[in-house]
């Protein structure tokens, strides 16, 4: 049992002197605590007999040092920074007010000795710590992020100034080649440039998007599949900043009339980022878009990614087998890599020999051999995949069927004894067969071949404050028209959401709410999925070359619930809202 910072016994005195708890959810919450392994409070807190709150005012009256709330509380960034961020976030420990040679700071655990000991050794000062709960705590480190755009600011508005000699009346891209170099090593630039990638990390976006205008220099991040403006910047670094780009990603530094493509890492305290770099020519200069690759991305199940227990069960199902093919299906950033990756980590055994032809490796996995595709040197998909076959695969993952030939070779691969995976742009999983079918493969080889077709979008889900509603009449005349509100009924009753007996009345739904931590009241996204299992009557259906129309149909018959359904249901759990999934399904 993990340690409570508090006697148990002694605790439950408190709790019962003070009337917080009755003692019938106390003996309860102590037979769960035997039975799970868990501190009584933990117990207590996830059951709702408390809030974390109450309960750690309590801890702190009965340890006799103070508790603090900072939920509401604007921390001086030169007090909240004494203590690193990464610290901070391991150590659960704020520093949140300083007065001559005291610290105060906000702890989970006042007995965390070490790591008062450690803070104290390294700032010199006396360390008075104080009681928090997480919420509290989680609002203090969020203003690590608030600190550190406005800091981010500032060095980029700085050096940004001292760079105002370079500008000219011809314009930044007139300069040289020679003096390009020498401008990108300036450092000035490489502090800029570094801002800007650190930045983007700590917000978490996806992407950074550098466009250049007539007058300035715009940067985007783009967070949760929303693009965000970031920053603006002068309008004479923008040369300087693609030719720093340029040199960390290994690309010609002079050459501005054609796109260019390349990759770098960089290190921070927590873990090594790579960056896929795409420079365009435009109107204004070159614009820059680099993709965010966290290459210690790992923990990643199908749970997290937003299956149901339904849908991993299909899938674990489907990738049993030793031969056929599993794809997975969707536009770009749709999440379709995380799931092909996340399947490969559930395969990956010393037992199988895994390789995968990609375009690009996103993570990298150990024990797995992964092939990158170079098509100015020849190295196509098909060409990677025909090497691939010669290198006795169990397993092979291609990042993507493109064309008829690596169609070809996929279906060749799965009929010959391995188990392919691989990506299709299509906008549903039945929309996939007739892609392929476009793509010269033979309908019956087809229907002999795949095993499972999922498709996928990526929502926004909703952050911790929310506000529950029920539909309105109006309400369910418009969602009508995207879906069968009878079938829909049936399966939030058949997850539980609703009792077996109750209608529409009772399905909540809920609206974010706007909070410090998440403007728009979103934060993070999870997947909505439609899991397409090619049964004997699917087979016929795709022999007989039937539309994607007939072949969804039969589908949802024998059970396949569509993305729209899944988003529906995931917005009655309060993970995600209607309109997010109406956002990222319209295009259906």
């Amino acid at each position: 049992m993990r340690k409570s910072i508090v006697e148990p016994q002694q605790l439950k005195a408190f709790l019962l002197d003070s009337g917080l708890v009755t003692s019938g959810d106390l003996t309860a919450a102590e037979e769960e605590s035997k039975k799970t392994d868990l501190p009584l409070e933990e117990v207590l807190t996830k059951e709702g007999k408390i809030t974390e709150e109450n309960l750690k005012r309590l801890q702190a009256y009965i340890l006799g040092i103070p508790f603090v709330n900072l939920e509401s509380e604007k921390i001086d960034y030169a007090v909240l920074s004494l203590i690193p961020e990464p610290i901070a976030r391991k150590s659960n420990i704020i520093a949140y007010r300083k007065k001559e040679n005291q610290l105060e700071v906000a702890m989970i655990d006042p007995e965390d000795l070490v790591t008062i000991d450690f803070i104290r050794k390294k700032l010199g000062l006396k360390i008075l710590p104080r009681l928090t709960d997480k919420n509290s705590l989680k609002n203090a480190l969020q203003q690590y992020q608030k600190g550190l755009k406005a800091e981010f600011g500032d060095i980029i508005q700085k050096e940004a100034q001292g760079l105002k000699i370079l500008s000219s009346e011809e314009g930044a891209e007139e300069i040289a080649g020679e003096d390009l170099k020498k401008l990108a090593e300036d450092l000035p630039i490489v502090r800029i440039v570094e801002t800007l990638l650190k930045y983007a990390i700590v917000q978490r976006a996806s992407d950074i998007h550098i466009e250049p205008l007539e007058k300035e220099m715009i940067v985007r991040y783009r967070i949760d599949g929303i693009l965000h403006d970031a920053m603006v910047l002068p309008k004479n670094v923008s040369s300087g900043i693609i030719a720093r780009i340029k040199v960390l990603a290994n690309l010609k530094i002079d050459e501005k009339r054609l796109p260019q493509d390349g990759r770098f890492k960089i290190e921070t305290d927590e873990e090594r980022v790579s960056f896929r770099v795409s420079i365009l020519p435009v109107y204004n200069g070159e614009k820059a878009v680099l993709r965010i690759l966290h290459e210690s991305s790992k923990g990643f199940s199908l749970e997290r990614l937003g299956f149901f227990p339904d849908q991993i069960d299909q899938v674990h199902s489907a990738i049993k087998k030793s031969t056929g093919m599993v794809l997975v299906t969707g536009p770009t950033g749709s999440g379709k890599t995380t799931t092909l990756y996340t399947v490969l980590d559930i395969l990956n055994t010393p037992d199988v020999n895994i390789s995968t032809v990609e375009d690009p490796i996103e993570y990298q996995i150990p024990r797995i051999n992964q092939t990158q595709v170079k098509p100015e040197i020849g190295m196509t998909f098909a060409g990677g995949l025909r090497a691939l076959l010669r290198q006795d695969p169990n397993i092979i993952m291609v990042g993507e069927i493109r064309d008829t030939e690596t169609a070809s070779l996929a279906i060749n691969a799965a009929l010959t004894g391995h188990l392919v995976l691989s990506t299709l742009h299509t906008n549903s999983a039945a929309g996939s067969i007739p892609r392929l079918l476009d793509m010269k493969v033979e309908p019956f080889l087809l229907a002999s071949t795949v095993n499972i077709i999922m498709a996928q979008r990526l929502v926004r889900m909703i952050h911790s404050a929310k506000e529950k509603y029920f539909l309105s009449k109006e309400e369910m005349d418009h969602l009508s028209k995207d879906v069968d509100l009878d079938r829909m009924l049936e399966l939030i009753r058949k997850e539980k959401i609703v009792g077996p007996k109750d209608g529409w009345d009772k399905v909540p739904f809920y609206h974010p709410k706007k909070s410090p931590e998440a403007p728009d009241g979103y934060k993070d996204r999870i997947g909505i999925h439609e899991m397409l299992e090619v049964t004997e009557t699917i087979r016929r259906l795709i022999i007989a070359s039937a539309s994607s129309e007939e072949i969804e149909s039969q589908a949802k018959k024998e059970g396949m619930f569509t993305m729209f359904e899944d988003g529906i249901m995931k917005a009655a759990q309060g993970i995600t809202t209607i309109e997010e999934v109406m956002r990222v399904t319209s295009s259906e």
